[in-house]
């Protein structure tokens, strides 16, 4: 190593050494659960910020060697291995846009080549692709054309199969390639899908709606057709006993086996690599662990993982399952039961962080689930901040997040609240988002705060409302709704004017809003100024910090400026930072940057409040 060398490697060390632990967190590599193709088990993909962006990585796990297969400013996540191990899909947007085109590249490496010719822009609606190795069923979503599905095969042009105004997407493809399954909203519900199964050509062959007949509308999704030539059970969730559950459908006789597990909490499944089980994976309040159902026995055997989060589980030919678990603690691994870790990045370790608490609250719609962090042996009242989770229909859990974590480093305690809207408490607790949109959540998030301040953990003087996406909308409009309860208030990419982000936002979401508003801005107009942040801008009265995204399709930037305006003309303390991407960034120096300069304003004003 020659003079020069040595020099930069000792400064890289004591950079390391000097760096943060909050930082340490967001730098440390981290990788996800890899995706294995079914017909070549070797060959995987999985995503990384190794480099510092999140980028799609192969893996050739026979000889370990892994490759970086993108390479962009804004990174790349969306990714899909053909189950001949031959090609990595991914897709290719415009500086986080979400519009593009699906590009492909040789699993070895290569020169990418568009996946799909003929098929225009679109934001992506679902893909499946073919055990042939020349066939690929492609979603896409526009404003002009809606849904429409398309089938192509390898030197011949596209034929579209499916066309329809409201939401849908493409659910599978069968193993011998027969059959599409296809997830739709045509009944106008888009919190609740509906099934469709058709041929390549298009032709129906059954389909199953539980939005119709009953006064509940419940949804279905779809998990994955059998992997066994020539079967034709198709693998689904239901919502039927107020949760979400697995049944096994026979889309050729339409016969339907549930398997009635009765696990109190939503359940999810895939297929055992042969056919003869299914991995079943369990959530219930914030937590998550894994089973395998055996369809000989009947019987319900758990896989034994550590109490936390498991964000993602596959079976392995072998038998043995690999899972991404975390908790709040101990930063995210790949595991195997076969007792190793899966996939261990080299480099920067993240430091862990404490544990989380549970609190159960009363509030006006029933018991809610908040989790609570706070720095090892403080001792309230403490400035307390209240991390909104995205969504709605997502929910916190004892998983590992750096955000968060940084707020307790820098003394703060953290409120994460699991509000009316949120999955994982059943049908009844998620559905009872709708058309009080918004409000339904604050009255949630206020009964939570009453307890944090009455429980001596919160500081009443000293209350932050933050979050991003849909925790940004609840944000801005709890700073105008309740303007007397919250110190300042942080908004990550929000919805800041409702009307104006529906008539910009891509059409799946306009979708979804019609259906939590129960129509569009002009059907229901005092639905959606009731639920607008902008309708009590003029009653804000703490400091706020907005960020983001000029090319947004979620949450466009257009309406957020309509906000900034109002807050200008009133002379309302406020900063706003606008960056380079979409909704979120999936650089890493850039997500330092925003979370630093959080905590600046943070910081800066919660002094001024105190004084």
């Amino acid at each position: 190593m020659t003079e020069s060398n040595g020099s930069a490697a000792r400064g890289q060390r004591n950079q390391r050494e000097n760096m943060p632990d909050w930082e340490r967190r967001f730098r440390a590599p981290r990788v996800s659960l890899p995706d294995w193709a079914e017909d070549a088990p070797d060959r995987a993909l999985f995503v990384s910020n190794a480099t510092g962006t999140y980028e799609l990585y192969a893996w050739d796990r026979s000889t370990d060697e892994q490759r970086q297969v993108t390479d962009r400013p804004n990174g790349t996540t969306d990714g899909v291995l053909s189950p001949d191990g031959a090609w990595i899909w991914w897709f290719d947007d415009k500086d986080g846009d979400e519009f593009g085109v699906w590009r492909r590249q040789p699993f070895t490496g290569g020169e990418d080549e568009p996946a799909v010719p003929g098929l225009d822009p679109s934001y992506p609606a679902g893909l499946a692709l073919g055990r042939d190795g020349r066939t690929a069923v492609v979603g896409r979503s526009t404003d002009e054309d809606g849904t429409t599905i398309h089938v192509a095969r390898a030197g011949e042009a596209p034929v579209e199969i499916y066309r329809h105004r409201e939401s849908a997407g493409v659910g599978d493809l069968s193993h011998d390639g027969s059959l599409i399954a296809v997830e739709h909203t045509e009944h106008g519900d888009a919190m609740h899908s509906a099934l469709r199964v058709v041929r390549p050509d298009g032709t129906p062959v059954a389909d199953l709606d539980d939005t119709k007949g009953g006064t509940v509308e419940l949804g279905l999704e779809v998990l994955g057709f059998a992997p066994v030539e020539g079967d034709t059970r198709l693998l689904i969730g239901h919502q039927r006993r107020g949760r979400w559950e697995p049944l096994v459908w026979d889309v050729a006789t339409g016969e339907e086996t549930d398997l009635a597990l009765e696990l109190p909490g939503d359940v999810s499944a895939e297929w055992y690599p042969d056919g003869s089980g299914l991995l079943i994976g369990h959530s219930h309040e914030a937590r998550g662990e894994l089973f395998r159902y055996d369809f000989g026995t009947r019987e319900l055997v758990k896989v034994p993982t550590p109490r936390g989060t498991v964000s993602g589980a596959t079976a392995r030919p072998d038998g043995s399952v690999e899972y991404l678990w975390s908790s709040a603690a101990q930063p995210s691994s790949v595991r195997s039961t076969t007792g190793r870790v899966v996939l261990d990045p080299p480099g920067m370790k993240s430091p862990g962080s404490v544990p989380v608490e549970d609190v159960w609250v009363e509030g006006p719609g029933g018991r809610i689930h908040a989790l609570v962090q706070k720095p090892a042996g403080a001792v309230g009242p403490l400035p307390t901040v209240f991390d909104i989770h995205g969504g709605p229909t997502w929910h916190d859990s004892d998983s590992f997040a750096a955000g968060p974590a940084a707020w307790v480093d820098h003394g703060y305690a953290v409120v994460r609240v699991n509000y009316r809207g949120s999955t994982g408490y059943g049908r009844a607790w998620t559905d009872a988002l709708k058309h009080r949109v918004g409000l339904i959540e604050l009255e949630d998030i206020a009964a939570v705060r009453e307890w944090a301040i009455s429980s001596g953990l919160a500081d009443p003087d000293r209350l932050i409302l933050t979050g991003g996406s849909w925790g940004g909308y609840l944000t801005l409009l709890g700073l105008g709704t309740q303007p007397d309860a919250w110190t300042m208030g942080i908004a990550a990419v929000p919805v800041a004017d409702y009307v104006t982000a529906y008539h910009d936002e891509m059409e799946a979401l306009k979708a979804m809003d019609r259906t939590l508003l129960g129509g569009t801005p002009e059907e229901v107009p005092e639905r959606f100024e009731a639920s607008s942040p902008l309708t009590y801008v003029d009653q804000v009265k703490a400091p706020v910090y907005i960020s983001a995204g000029v090319n947004d399709p979620r949450c466009p930037i257009r309406q957020i400026e309509n906000f900034v305006k109002r807050l200008e003309t009133n002379g309302a303390v406020h900063e706003v930072y606008r960056y380079d991407a979409g909704h979120g960034s999936l650089v890493v120096d850039e997500r330092i940057k925003q979370v630093r300069l959080e905590l600046d304003f943070a910081d800066r004003h919660l002094k001024t409040a105190r004084d």
